[in-house]
């Protein structure tokens, strides 16, 4: 009985996430090409303004890494009508928080307010586009503000490293091999002429989303979005044209040291194709199935039952170009890194040669609706996700049947894509070790 009750239960939570995510949205371009989604949702007095644009890492002068990420904190420092220092004071006085971050692929902005502070929140964002100031002084500081940042959370962060030196190994012509912090001394040696330039070539309309969501009337805050951005000067198209990797066929091996940790680790790393295509999707799940909670088949074995691990995983980094997808293990006792390799490798055939079971795979169905549901049960979620959407892409309903893709994914599929992308003549094995190991 109590198991009938489970299953209706379930089957009851997948219908209400099938009708009740429906994401209603509006969208259109401004004569600038800046576009414009606007999503109303009046259950809560909230609101996010949001912009999100199409510059990251990859974008960057190799020779000038970083440039993006310390944008993110720069268009923080003030405009030629909001004080230096005084963006977080604004916010805050006014009952609201804001954030950015930064990827490879793109930087995202946002403000949450009281949805009566809609036009204000506007009006910030509109001044980070026409009115910056990008001067030596705001440099000088953010460029401290970015070197603490990278020491605590790369330099001084065990295993902060490691997927800088897988990528560094993995890609050899695509700017993926690169970090989204980049490095200090590029920083150091950029002239403010250098930045100004950065910033007048991708911080312009037509490379941005603008996002409006939560407790609005979409008439009035329209009409607010064409007055404050609409003046803005449409910048140069941008041209991108990265460098395609050759395929890897043949194993490759590096070893890369870190002063921060005492435990060893040996980490698989594959190259994918973009998190557009539906085999990324596929390989998310596949990422699930080996690695997601203690129940799953890399944790269960090696961890639980055969105690040669402290932790395992499979980490599925998907970006715009291209995936990385990385199998990861850190040894218990004298176990070696080898010896992991040959453990999770059995399971990596099982999945190519054997079909994952039927509880497996609704198992899986399950976790991926509950993300769904997860992804989309807050304002500023969906705002993130329809700027995400859009940008990334190309297509904005994603946000309402990207489910449908995964619903959609078979157990044969899941066994064809394990075939195709998780071979060891196609991959990097990296022994990441302490520091006290390396050979004078």
């Amino acid at each position: 009985m109590k198991k009938c009750l489970f299953i209706l239960a379930v089957m009851g939570l997948v219908g209400f996430s099938s009708n009740a995510q429906q994401v209603e949205f509006e969208q259109f371009d401004l004569d600038n090409g800046m576009h414009v989604i606007l999503h109303q949702d009046n259950t809560a007095p909230v609101v996010t303004v949001s912009v999100m644009y199409h510059v990251g890492a990859k974008d960057e002068n190799p020779e000038r890494t970083g440039f993006a990420h310390f944008f993110e904190h720069l268009l923080f420092e003030g405009t030629k009508n909001i004080g230096r220092g005084e963006w977080f004071t604004i916010v805050s006085s006014n009952g609201g928080t804001n954030n950015a971050n930064t990827t490879d692929d793109r930087t995202y902005y946002y403000e949450v307010f009281p949805s009566n502070n809609v036009e204000l929140g506007l009006w910030m964002e509109s001044e980070r586009l026409m009115h910056p100031i990008i001067n030596q002084i705001g440099v000088d500081t953010q460029n401290e503000v970015v070197k603490e940042e990278k020491r605590l959370r790369v330099d001084n962060s065990p295993y902060g490293k490691f997927l800088e030196n897988i990528k560094l190994n993995m890609f050899e012509k695509h700017p993926y091999k690169g970090t989204t912090i980049g490095k200090m001394e590029h920083l150091d040696a950029a002239t403010l002429e250098e930045f100004q330039a950065f910033y007048e070539k991708y911080y312009v309309p037509n490379n941005a989303v603008l996002v409006v969501a939560g407790d609005i009337n979409k008439s009035e805050v329209k009409k607010m979005v064409k007055d404050y951005f609409g003046p803005i000067p449409r910048g140069a198209d941008i041209v991108r044209s990265f460098p395609k990797e050759d395929p890897i066929t043949e194993p490759m091996t590096a070893t890369a040291y870190d002063s921060n940790i005492q435990i060893p680790a040996i980490m698989a790393a594959y190259r994918t194709p973009s998190f557009k295509d539906r085999d990324a999707y596929v390989l998310a799940m596949i990422s699930s199935y080996l690695s997601g909670g203690k129940s799953s088949k890399l944790y269960k074995k090696i961890v639980d039952e055969k105690k040669m691990a402290l932790q395992v995983g499979a980490l599925d980094f998907s970006q715009e170009d291209y995936g990385t997808y990385i199998l990861y293990g850190l040894p218990l006792g004298d176990t070696k890194l080898e010896d992991l390799v040959t453990e999770i490798d059995e399971e990596i055939v099982k999945l190519q040669t054997e079909l994952i079971s039927e509880r497996d795979y609704e198992k899986l169905q399950n976790v991926f609706e509950n993300q769904f549901v997860n992804s989309n049960s807050s304002v500023t979620g969906i705002a993130n996700s329809l700027a995400r959407y859009y940008m990334l892409y190309g297509d904005v309903n994603l946000i309402n049947n990207e489910i449908d893709i995964y619903r959609s994914i078979t157990r044969a599929e899941i066994q064809e894509v394990a075939n195709k992308y998780l071979n060891p003549n196609q991959r990097l094995l990296l022994e990441y070790l302490p520091e006290d190991k390396q050979e004078n």
